[in-house]
């Protein structure tokens, strides 16, 4: 039996959360688990994925995972349109506010004023910037094709910023390849099927797909992800590693629950009974907010690396 272990703050992050694993206390015991299987996922031949949802991008945490990407510490991006939405609204300008989650949302509606948690989000911050920017860049590539996969398209926006701590900005500077399987639920989307009404112009996911399958095939290649929120992205990481023997190093941040079934919830050890997580993988599932988890965990592998 591996003993408890006390220990005292002071020195840098990646002594902290050593310390905290070693303290066997409950959700810092898993924090200081998840450095050192990513630590040694960054070290060995393996293909990253980063998977998150679109909310902690309209948050301080856009540049962190930018900055994720700038170091190298990625390879393939899975994500919402959400994402796409906040990123280019910011990157052209949109202004997002701290705000309350006790806010009246009668009176921000009345105002054009969108909440999402505790940050406010003026119209003009977001559909505006969206509305005025994508037409001219659509209207420009499609004088080059017709027919797009949604990663090149993204790959293609990115190109157009010149935000650093844009996400779509570094991963087309790095040549990041983005996937956003539900690329229509959202502004971004959305703009696509006005543009699309009178244009001959088509989105070809299957594309992504292929390519996806391709990343996860690749001979002799570890697979590895670091995986935010649940949903759609989370989905599409673990559900195409499972055709390959699944994931050889796991990540999960979540807040939600296990017990109502959901994605969201699930552990990491359920994706193990269908394959998509390797049975001797190492993997690690840390509950709490990921805009506090992810930065403490961030900070100490740079430390280390």
């Amino acid at each position: 039996m591996k003993e408890v272990k006390d220990y005292k703050i002071g020195g840098n992050f990646s002594d902290l959360v050593d310390k905290m694993e070693k303290s066997g206390g409950f959700g810092a015991k898993s924090l200081g688990k998840a450095v050192q299987i990513l630590e040694t996922m960054n070290k060995e031949k393996c293909v990253r994925f980063l998977s998150f949802p679109a909310c902690i991008v309209s948050t301080g945490l856009r540049g962190v995972i930018a900055q994720m990407i700038e170091r190298g510490l990625v390879d393939v991006i899975v994500t919402t349109c959400g994402t796409l939405d906040h990123d280019l609204a910011r990157a052209w300008g949109g202004k997002y506010y701290h705000g309350s989650f006790d806010a009246d949302d009668t009176e921000l509606h009345q105002k054009g004023v969108n909440r999402l948690g505790n940050i406010f989000i003026p119209n003009d911050s977001y559909g505006k910037p969206l509305e005025e920017e994508m037409n001219p860049i659509l209207e420009e590539l499609y004088k080059k094709k017709k027919e797009w996969s949604g990663r090149e398209l993204i790959h293609e926006f990115g190109l157009r910023l010149e935000d650093e701590s844009s996400i779509l900005y570094q991963a087309a500077k790095n040549n990041i390849p983005i996937y956003t399987p539900g690329i229509t639920d959202g502004a971004f989307g959305t703009n696509l099927v006005w543009f699309s009404q009178d244009h001959d112009f088509k989105i070809n996911l299957l594309d992504d797909e292929k390519e996806l399958s391709g990343l996860v095939f690749k001979k002799d290649i570890k697979t590895g992800a670091l995986m935010i929120g649940g949903g759609i992205s989370k989905h599409h990481v673990i559900w195409w590693n499972q055709f390959k023997g699944g994931l050889d190093y796991s990540v999960f941040i979540t807040t939600a629950t296990q017990y109502d079934g959901s994605l969201s919830g699930a552990r990491l050890k359920e994706a193990v009974s269908w394959g998509k997580i390797k049975e001797k993988a190492k993997y690690v599932t840390v509950d709490g907010d990921a805009t506090i988890i992810l930065p403490i965990i961030l900070s100490a592998l740079y430390e280390k690396s």
